[in-house]
């Protein structure tokens, strides 16, 4: 069973769409806040993104232009806008197919297939990717964004923040992260951590991401 991310403002269509997908063996899930498509797309991990093109806030080709910074998961646009120049505008923006409207029910679900088949059967496999409250690190590449923007992270920091991301919910002791830092059990300076975690939240605010990561006194660090 694939799991599929809907895009679609058109309530009636996408239902009959999910109607239609589920009943050849695969789970839909549709996005019902369009200001806020990369936190859905995170939590629910899909293997494949229909996006249409015309959306509230923020057109398809934005947020394919968002998932590709974070992910190689197949996108399939769908749009009544079907002339050349929006297919090919699709294509550029990172898109894998295009299926037009009015939906014919079985050319979407051959071409859904087709590149399902295409993408995991040879092989393919999704980018690693953990995320808390719209900021979104990439476990490929040591990158974070937030807001559509890349946000530079020394090594440290990033082992830092996945520690505390894969851990979201539960505190994480300084010897802990001391570790997961220099993997190593000698002993290291505490005061090199300190000015780690400090840079790190000084650098997080100043992007938008105030108190991100809390201190729990005597016990350690939480996000």
């Amino acid at each position: 069973m694939y799991k599929i991310l809907m895009i679609e403002d058109d309530v009636s269509l996408a239902a009959a769409m999910k109607k239609q997908i589920e009943t050849w063996g695969n789970e839909v899930r549709l996005v019902q806040d369009f200001r806020n498509v990369i936190p859905a797309f995170v939590e629910y991990d899909p293997h494949m993104v229909l996006v249409d093109i015309m959306l509230p806030f923020y057109n398809g080709y934005h947020w394919c232009s968002e998932i590709r910074k974070i992910s190689d998961v197949p996108v399939i646009f769908i749009s009544s806008a079907s002339d050349n120049m929006n297919i090919v505008m699709a294509m550029n923006m990172g898109g894998d197919d295009f299926i037009p409207k009015p939906v014919d029910a079985d050319v979407m679900i051959a071409k859904i297939q087709a590149v399902l088949r295409r993408t995991y059967d040879m092989g393919g496999s999704k980018i690693p990717v953990l995320e808390h409250r719209g900021a979104v690190l990439n476990l490929n590449d040591a990158s974070l964004y937030y807001n559509g923007r890349q946000i530079e992270l020394t090594k440290n920091e990033f082992r830092i923040l996945q520690t505390l991301m894969e851990n979201k919910g539960r505190i994480v002791s300084r010897d802990t992260l001391m570790t997961k830092l220099w993997q190593t059990d000698s002993y290291v300076e505490e005061n090199t951590l300190t000015v780690n975690i400090t840079r790190l939240r000084r650098k997080l605010d100043s992007q938008g991401l105030p108190d991100f990561i809390t201190t729990k006194v005597g016990s350690g660090y939480m996000i």
